[in-house]
C-alpha cells in the first residue's frame, strides 16, 4: 500500500468513526393532485381549486375557517405539502399542518404557523402529543418570507424518530426514547390535517396582536399533498410491512452527520422557544432532550 493510500485509508475510516450512524435525506416527494389523497373536512366553500385541482387556496373570513384532511390513515412514512402561507397582516391566523390519530388519547405531529403583523416574521411551532398530552412545543423564525413562494413542509416518521423538515433541512428531530420512560407514537394510525383558522386569543404575541378583519379574505395557498406513508385502517396496532418500506432501512434510524450540522445551524440562528431548554416550566431537563441532541443555545 502506498503512504498516500495508507493515508487516505486511515482518514476515511475515522470519517466513519466519527460520523456515526450514517443517515439519508427522505426519498424526493412526488406531487399529486388534491384529490388524489385528500378530502375537504369542513366550510367546503371556502376551499378554491386551480389547476384541475393541482393548487388548491384555504380561505379564513369572520364568518368561518376551512380544513382538510387525508382519506386514508397511516401507521408511520413521509408526508409533505409545498404552502404559501398567508401574506400581508396574518396576525391572529393559525396555518396548520399535521397528522393526529382519532381518539380521546390522541397522538398528533404538529406544524402550526402563527401569523404576524405585516413586517415581522413568522414564527413556525412545531409540537408532539403522546397518549394526549403535548407541552413540547419548539418555535423558531424561518430563515425565508414564507408568504411570498411556495416552499415544503415535511414530516419523516418511522419506529425510530420523527423529524420536522423544511425544503429539506432537518428544523427538529424527536426519537423514540421510550426506554427512557417517554411515549412515542407507534401503534395509533394518523390521518393528515390541514387548516386555516383564526385563534387570535393566543397565536400572535400571545393573543395581544387581535386579527383586523378589514384585512379578510386571509388565504393559504397548497399544492404537493405527496403521501408515502403504510395505509391503516383505524383500529390497526401495527403496519404489515413494518420493516420492509424504505423509511424503515438503518439509513432512516438517525439523521447523518450533514443533517446534524444542518439542524444545529437552526437551532442556534433561528431559535425562539424551546421546552428543553424551559427551566420554569421543566426545572429538569425531560429524558428526550439529551437524546435529541436539543440543550443548545436560545437567541435572546
Amino acid at each position: 500500500m502506498s503512504h498516500d493510500l495508507h493515508i487516505w485509508t486511515v482518514s476515511f475510516g475515522l470519517l466513519m468513526v466519527i460520523s456515526g450512524v450514517v443517515g439519508a435525506a427522505p426519498k424526493k416527494a412526488v406531487d399529486v393532485p388534491f384529490g388524489r389523497n385528500y378530502v375537504p373536512s369542513w366550510a367546503f366553500d371556502h376551499i378554491k381549486y386551480f389547476n384541475g385541482g393541482s393548487e388548491i387556496q384555504l380561505h379564513l373570513d369572520n364568518y368561518t375557517g376551512t380544513g382538510f384532511q387525508s382519506k386514508g390513515s397511516y401507521l408511520f412514512g413521509q408526508f409533505s405539502m409545498h404552502i404559501k402561507m398567508v401574506g400581508g397582516d396574518s396576525a391572529g391566523t393559525v396555518t396548520a399542518f399535521y397528522l393526529s390519530s382519532q381518539n380521546s388519547e390522541h397522538d398528533e405531529i404538529d406544524f402550526e404557523f402563527l401569523g404576524n403583523r405585516s413586517g415581522q416574521p413568522y414564527i413556525l411551532q412545531t409540537n408532539v402529543y403522546t397518549g394526549g398530552k403535548g407541552d413540547k412545543e419548539q418555535r423558531i423564525y424561518l430563515w425565508f418570507d414564507p408568504t411570498k413562494d411556495y416552499h415544503t413542509y415535511s414530516i419523516l416518521w418511522n419506529l425510530y424518530q420523527i423529524v420536522f423538515l423544511v425544503d429539506d433541512i432537518p428544523i427538529r428531530v424527536f426519537k423514540n426514547s421510550k426506554d427512557l420512560g417517554v411515549k412515542f407514537p407507534f401503534n395509533q394510525p394518523m390521518k393528515l390535517y390541514s387548516s386555516l383558522w383564526n385563534a387570535d386569543d393566543w397565536a400572535t404575541r400571545g393573543g395581544l396582536e387581535k386579527t383586523d378583519w378589514s384585512k379578510a379574505p386571509f388565504v393559504a395557498s397548497y399544492k404537493g399533498f405527496h403521501i408515502d406513508g403504510c395505509e391503516a385502517s383505524v383500529q390497526a396496532k401495527f403496519c404489515e410491512t413494518q420493516g420492509k418500506r424504505w423509511w424503515d432501512q438503518k439509513e432512516f434510524q438517525d439523521l447523518d452527520s450533514y443533517q446534524w450540522r444542518r439542524l444545529r445551524w437552526v437551532r442556534n440562528k433561528y431559535t425562539i422557544y424551546n421546552y428543553c431548554t424551559d427551566r420554569t416550566r421543566y426545572p429538569t431537563v425531560p429524558p428526550e432532550c439529551k437524546r435529541d441532541r436539543d440543550i443548545t443555545r436560545i437567541r435572546s
